[in-house]
């Protein structure tokens, strides 16, 4: 079987393999998306190359359910996630090709001494290379690729193996918006590439920078060779978000928020709610209230309308998240929920009493499994919440604002939702601290992670 294929995660069935791009075909790859950044990317107005983005998000909006059925045959994510999915996508690209040019101004600068004036003005640095996670193959995609086209940069893309034909989807959109529009053919390319030859070209010259989003592993590795290349690195990694349930007016609501936090995407979402802290008083009811709501999702066909979790997204992801709840058994956490697995649909599990000395305390479980903890204080709240290698987002559910604000500015975390869940907008940035990552994507800071910030004085 090649690198590149798609398993259907809710059959085992291989449907097809596609493959690996060749050396020399890599090589043409770059060639030409470094040809696309000299011959149209950075010579193009701002206007013309967020038209372009325009074109790419109303495409995705036309083909939503083509591409929304190919999520659900590659990873298993829900047709109505994968729908919603697409939307967002489309969203996050009309994002900026509705702010680009507004993002995109010279900055003046006041001087302090001097006649004469200074601006920053932005200026593409050229061709990137994006790392792409299968977990969510078209919002992933948009958000790296949105603001950095825009920007004047062209796209090398690297898909998940086990995505190619979303991959091939969005270069088909690409294609079709460039033709439309006249711009450069090379402005985004698709390269199914192995790890080796993503080497060869982080080492490239004429590659400029590299955003990856994936595992620790995955972001480790990329970020060496990047830093050995003297290449500017973006990465969005892992995460254990804590859930932090302090007080509440409406219990069955903010169980209601937890679930949702948890079930998102399979249980296979970075920032999902993974840690949930309550305070003594709520634990007892919220134990049982969640136990039972999430449980009572079971997994089931991903097509289907009522469908609220689904497979996961192949069998080495499911027999990972096995043994990890195994391991988490035999050291001795207390499993409240827990059912048997039919080939991919895993059903949810609850745990608790996980302790310190646990590698269920430090870990990522990746899937639906939600750890409870009990806590006496908004002291201790804060400091199991930060007492993790992660540090993506975080959740705070309480009904005092002033303590709300003051949990948040002690969380180690690059986002805080406060008694909101599943609160993501193009205009929000993403991303994470220690070891979930560097650097932000959407929202205006993205805009300004790959791009010459050109310091021009005038006397």
């Amino acid at each position: 079987m090649s690198d590149y294929a798609v398993v259907n995660p809710a059959t085992g069935e291989t449907l097809r393999d596609y493959p690996t791009i060749t050396d020399e075909e890599l090589q043409q790859a770059i060639t030409a998306a470094s040809a696309a950044h000299e011959e149209w990317s950075r010579r193009a107005p701002v206007a013309n190359r967020a038209a372009l983005i325009a074109r790419v998000a109303a495409l995705h909006t036309e083909r939503r359910e083509q591409l929304a059925e190919i999520a659900v045959r590659e990873m298993g994510k829900t047709y109505e996630q994968a729908l919603g999915e697409v939307d967002f996508a489309a969203a996050i690209y009309q994002y900026y090709a509705d702010n680009g040019e507004a993002f995109s101004a010279d900055e003046p600068i006041e001087l302090s001494d001097g006649t004469g004036s200074a601006f920053i003005r932005r200026a593409s640095l050229g061709v990137l290379l994006g790392i792409m996670p299968w977990n969510f193959p078209y919002y992933q995609v948009a958000r790296f690729v949105g603001p950095n086209v825009v920007n004047g940069n062209t796209i090398l893309l690297k898909h998940a193996p086990q995505c190619p034909e979303s991959a091939l989807a969005i270069a088909q959109i690409f294609d079709d918006a460039e033709t439309e529009l006249g711009a450069h053919d090379s402005v985004y390319v698709n390269i199914f590439a192995t790890n080796d030859q993503i080497a060869t070209v982080i080492a490239d010259p004429r590659v400029q920078g590299v955003s990856v989003t994936g595992s620790e592993r995955a972001g480790s590795a990329v970020a060496e060779l990047a830093g050995k290349h003297l290449k500017k690195v973006v990465l969005e990694l892992g995460g254990s978000d804590p859930f932090i349930l302090l007080s509440t007016d409406d219990l069955d609501a903010a169980v209601q928020d937890a679930v949702n936090a948890r079930i998102d995407n399979n249980g296979q979402s970075c920032n999902a709610a993974k840690r949930f802290i309550i305070i003594d008083e709520l634990f007892d009811d919220f134990a049982a209230k969640f136990t039972e709501v999430f449980t009572a999702n079971a997994p089931a066909d991903p097509m289907a309308e009522s469908t609220q979790l689904g497979p996961l997204s192949s069998a080495a992801a499911t027999e990972r998240l096995g043994e990890q709840l195994g391991r988490a058994k035999a050291q001795g956490a207390t499993i409240l929920a827990s059912g048997e697995p039919s080939g991919n649909f895993f059903p949810p599990a609850v745990l608790t009493d996980v302790t310190p000395e646990m590698d269920a305390f430090h870990e990522e479980f990746f899937g639906p499994v939600a750890s409870l903890y009990r806590v006496a204080s908004e002291e201790e709240a804060v400091r199991l919440a930060n007492d993790t290698p992660f540090g993506l987002g975080s959740y705070v559910y309480t009904t005092d604002q002033e303590q709300a604000l003051r949990v948040a500015d002690g969380i180690d975390a690059g986002m805080v939702w406060i008694n909101l869940v599943l609160g993501d907008a193009a205009e929000l940035p993403f991303g994470g601290v220690k070891r979930s990552g560097t650097g932000r994507e959407m929202g205006k800071p993205a805009m300004d992670e790959f791009v010459n910030k050109k310091l021009i004085r005038i006397a």
